[in-house]
């Protein structure tokens, strides 16, 4: 969900925006819109393309791709793959520059090299049924309570008490479970991430498959110039169409090569992609059978020889 977001003015003038280009540029500060409140997004160029290059098809999701590089090279944003094994990317300056009052929790894991043990939930607060305890038995919280990066041990210390340390737990469907795993603290802090259900064993390898992003860019490097952007634009829907469909992605490249081969409009693709899965019969031809005598002359020809 988009939301309102802050600009500098120095931004303008900052030397790693004027690094990249443009386009890049704007890409980044649509990132700022699009991105949670911990600065963090699913890296999905394509998805990022539709949100922030709808009106602008000849910038599609390959001129995207190219933008994202451009940032993460320059040291705006960082690209990461979270435990989930999916792709994210996480604004780097975003807590320098974006003050969020009362931020709510991330459905994104934080970024491995520059959040590292950062949890992602704020002390006191509750969202998806998940309470995160951050309360002195005894009273208010101290100013020397609050929670360190890296770290859920809380002291508090109030008149005629000594100091003690608690480990910060969380109360969910009446378990209880500390914020941090002891026995994989470079997982850092947990995330409840409720759009992406577990599927199967969680030890099993996840099916390979290949993107519509993968394909085209495969077209286009083959291609002896870049194709334009509107007719990649093009190209890359009805390619996601047929992959969406579960058409394998052999059939879909095979379908691309001929279409590149003959230059067609990407239009014709589903065509080429049927041909390559249902291979004409040639015509006036059949299945040839070998001449055997009939076993009752007689019934074969009537009596006449």
């Amino acid at each position: 969900m988009a939301r309102i977001r802050t600009i500098k003015p120095e931004a303008f003038i900052s030397e790693s925006l004027a690094s990249v280009s443009v386009t890049a540029e704007r890409t980044f500060f649509g990132l700022l819109t699009q991105a949670d409140d911990h600065g963090r997004f699913r890296d999905q160029g394509a998805v990022i393309a539709g949100a922030l290059w709808s009106l602008r098809p000849e910038h599609g999701p390959l001129g995207v791709e190219d933008d994202l590089n451009q940032l993460h090279a320059a040291g705006l944003i960082c690209r990461y793959e979270g435990v989930d094994g999916k792709r994210y990317l996480h604004i780097v300056t975003w807590a320098k520059h974006q003050k969020i009052n009362r931020p709510s929790g991330s459905r994104c894991p934080a970024c491995p090299h520059h959040e590292s043990g950062r949890v992602v939930q704020p002390a006191g607060s509750r969202h998806g049924g998940l309470t995160t305890a951050s309360v002195s038995p005894h009273g208010a919280l101290p100013e020397d309570a609050r929670t360190l990066p890296g770290s859920s041990v809380r002291n508090a210390e109030s008149a005629g008490q000594k100091h003690f340390r608690e480990t910060s737990r969380t109360t969910w469907r009446g378990f209880t479970e500390n914020s941090v795993s002891p026995h994989r603290p470079d997982l850092g802090s947990r995330t409840l991430d409720l759009g992406s259900p577990p599927v199967g064993d969680a030890s099993a390898p996840a099916p390979e498959t290949i993107s519509a992003k993968a394909l085209l860019a495969e077209y286009a490097a083959a291609c002896t110039n870049r194709p334009p952007g509107s007719f990649l634009g093009h190209l890359g829907k009805q390619t996601a169409v047929l992959l969406d469909e579960g058409i394998e992605a052999a059939y879909v490249r095979a379908g691309l090569e001929r279409l590149r081969a003959k230059g067609l409009h990407p239009s014709v693709l589903p065509s080429l992609v049927n041909e390559a899965m249902n291979p004409p019969t040639p015509s006036g031809t059949s299945e040839h059978r070998s001449w055997t005598n009939p076993a009752d002359a007689q019934a074969a020809y009537g009596g006449e020889l």
